[in-house]
């Protein structure tokens, strides 16, 4: 006669090394221990529907303890008195969670991922990479499966993106979309890839937009103006001359004293480069407010991730300084507008400027970490000299003439001595 049960009488019970063993449980009837030879303990219920026996597994011991096995043994004989096939039903989940699965593994979401765990992770500009295939591709089509996606859909998608006035952004967009569908094809994932044949979208021609003096003036005030954490960075990029990634996932680490060490890792050419602060930099970076971040990121809104969104965030600068032209305008007069200028046109401007007074194009080239030009060639790998106290004099002036411009002191360029 069967006996209801107890925690501590299953847990005394050994297997049978020669055959599996079903223990009823007497407190309710239907349900059963399942002993396995290898020891393995699981419930299951056994009950009739339509007439024919039917079986339900609940869970193993001791994940499921008594109670909670009886609790659902009760449930599903209550589901059969009411109709329903327990057992069929869960078979039909498990069924469609594995089709499910199944669909998810062609989902682009799915393959950008692999794709950057197995071949962009490798790359240095592994991160630049995956942030273009995240905001425009994943966000685009992420749920669906790649082989529904076509050349119609790639051009569509980058046709948006240049009528949104971002025509080099879609042309970047393009390249790392063609690499991802290739490394599909040759993952066998994909027989041909969707972007074959679709041509960058946007012409681009060499950029020499440099800002004004007044523009300077105006850049500056829009950052007084629109604060953390925008109005920090662009001063910043302006103060230093340096590339926009490189200063937005600046960390408190990198800065000692009054130098900001780049390794290898961060610098677009994977050389080493030390950037001279001058006060005026480290003034900003002080008034910098801080988040917490493991980072130790500079700028960021999140403490987990460097600031993002530089297109939008351009825009409001750029809009900033527009208001800021036009006050004082009365109502009738034509509002004043400024030409296009793109944050990389802050680093040109910085050159521009560190030309203007006097300063050695080989010295600029320094600052600028640049291989290219007199930093090039032959003298590039046998000069290794760093240039760090020219580089810190070349800074220093430009941060003292910026300064003056936004004191409307500067009226006349004061030149720093070439050297002999």
């Amino acid at each position: 006669m069967a006996k209801a049960l107890t925690t501590k009488g299953i847990e005394n019970l050994k297997s049978d090394p020669t055959k599996r063993t079903e223990i009823p449980d007497a407190g309710l009837p239907g349900l059963y221990l399942v002993i396995q030879p290898s020891g393995t303990k699981a419930w299951a219920l056994r009950y009739r529907y339509a007439g024919k026996p039917a079986k339900l597994t609940l869970g193993r011991w001791p994940i499921m303890g008594l109670a909670d096995a009886r609790t659902a043994a009760a449930a599903a004989i209550e589901a059969v008195e009411s109709g329903s096939n327990p057992s069929a039903e869960k078979q039909s989940t498990k069924a469609a969670k594995a089709e499910a699965q199944l669909s998810d593994r062609d989902k682009i979401k799915t393959l950008v991922g692999q794709f950057h765990q197995r071949h962009l992770s490798t790359l240095k500009t592994a991160a630049q990479a995956l942030a273009f295939l995240e905001r425009f591709v994943v966000k685009a089509w992420g749920d669906r499966d790649i082989n529904s996606i076509t050349k119609r859909d790639c051009i569509d998608l980058l046709d948006k993106i240049v009528d949104s006035g971002r025509g080099t952004t879609a042309n970047r967009v393009k390249a790392h979309m063609s690499a991802f569908f290739n490394w599909c094809v040759s993952r066998d994932i994909i027989a041909t890839s969707p972007a074959t044949g679709v041509k960058p979208p946007a012409k681009e021609t060499s950029r020499d937009r440099v800002l004004s003096d007044e523009e300077v003036r105006l850049f500056w005030r829009a950052c007084d103006k629109l604060g953390e954490p925008w109005g920090p960075l662009g001063k910043v990029l302006l103060l230093t001359g340096q590339r926009l990634n490189e200063v937005a996932q600046m960390t408190d680490a990198e800065v000692q004293g009054a130098v900001w060490h780049l390794s290898a890792e961060r610098v677009k050419n994977a050389r080493p480069h030390d950037v001279p602060l001058s006060e005026a930099v480290r003034a900003v970076l002080r008034g910098k407010q801080r988040m917490t971040s493991k980072a130790g990121y500079v700028f960021t809104t999140t403490g987990e991730t460097p600031l993002q969104g530089f297109f939008k965030a351009r825009g409001t600068v750029a809009k900033a300084m527009v208001e800021l032209v036009n006050e004082g305008l009365a109502d009738s007069s034509e509002p004043l507008t400024i030409p296009y200028w793109s944050f990389h046109d802050l680093r040109r401007t910085a050159a521009t400027g560190m030309a203007r007074l006097g300063i050695a194009v080989r010295v600029t080239e320094a600052v600028l970490n640049h291989v290219s030009g007199t930093g090039g060639g032959i003298v590039g790998v046998y000069q290794r000299h760093d240039y760090a106290d020219e580089k810190r004099a070349a800074l220093d002036a430009w941060a003292a003439f910026v300064t003056q411009l936004i004191d409307g002191k500067t009226k006349n360029v004061i030149q720093i001595r070439r050297p002999n």
